[in-house]
């Protein structure tokens, strides 16, 4: 494909991608394909993919910050843990055999799927919360972070349910908190793809244009619609990541 070719697709894909993204997560639905439609093979799609995606979730948590629903120094432990967990799954995943995972998750995003549609806990208000902040760290952030290092589809819905079910949060910080763990873990898979040179830099670097856009606007309507917003969307995307990976899994791709 030509230069112009790739700016035609890459870039709104990446937009659409960044905006769904900061939302309710499952970009990587949407990038992961199209990298592979362009020509390129799966360890440089891997690769490329966690190198733009971390401008769009790093643009999504700028903006959540910024608007106060997230406190750096309140989720460093959840940092650390979901840095750790994700850095242990990307060097471990060519090690490990992820056929029940791939197996499992899916029935786990679906029923995730009817939590969020149907619990009163997903709601903009905040609800009890079951465990402490360091066991959520040491439990969530390790457990998700090894898995998006891993594998990765789902992880900002498994991250989500988790601030709502175990903290007790509303669904618009747990969204926004959802995002600076995801960038963690996008931060942790893209050094340890850096160390190993597979990245393709003409193509992340055109499709970061496009996840800040996206990032910033969906962002942004994040702040001012909250669950009415985010749980439609939320749903949506992960029975479309569910029915990808069913897809995937029945026809042996």
């Amino acid at each position: 494909m030509e230069s112009l070719d790739f700016a035609i697709v890459l870039f709104p894909v990446a937009l659409l991608a960044g905006f769904v993204d900061a939302i309710a997560g499952g970009g990587g639905l949407i990038t992961i394909p199209t990298l592979l439609w362009v020509g390129l093979t799966p360890l440089e799609t891997l690769a490329t993919n966690k190198a733009q995606a971390v401008f769009g979730s790093g643009m999504a948590t700028a903006q959540f910050v910024r608007g106060g629903f997230v406190d750096p120094r309140g989720i460093a432990l959840a940092v650390v843990c979901t840095f750790i967990g994700a850095a242990a799954g990307a060097v471990l995943v060519q090690r490990i055999d992820s056929d029940i995972l791939q197996g499992l998750i899916p029935v786990l995003l679906i029923a995730f799927a009817l939590y969020f549609w149907w619990s009163p806990r997903v709601s903009d208000l905040d609800s009890h919360q079951r465990i402490g902040a360091p066991a959520f760290a040491l439990t969530i952030g390790l457990g998700v972070g090894f898995y998006d290092g891993f594998f990765g589809p789902g992880t900002g819905t498994f991250f989500a349910m988790s601030y709502v079910a175990l903290l007790g949060f509303n669904l618009r910080r747990a969204t926004a908190h959802t995002k600076a763990l995801n960038f963690t873990s996008n931060l942790a898979a893209l050094l340890f793809f850096l160390a190993g040179g597979h990245i393709v830099w003409s193509i992340a670097a055109l499709m970061a244009g496009g996840q800040l856009i996206g990032a910033w606007l969906g962002s942004h309507l994040v702040l001012r619609h909250g669950a009415a917003l985010v749980r439609p969307v939320l749903v949506a995307a992960t029975v479309a990541i569910s029915g990808k990976l069913l897809w995937d899994r029945l026809s042996g791709g």
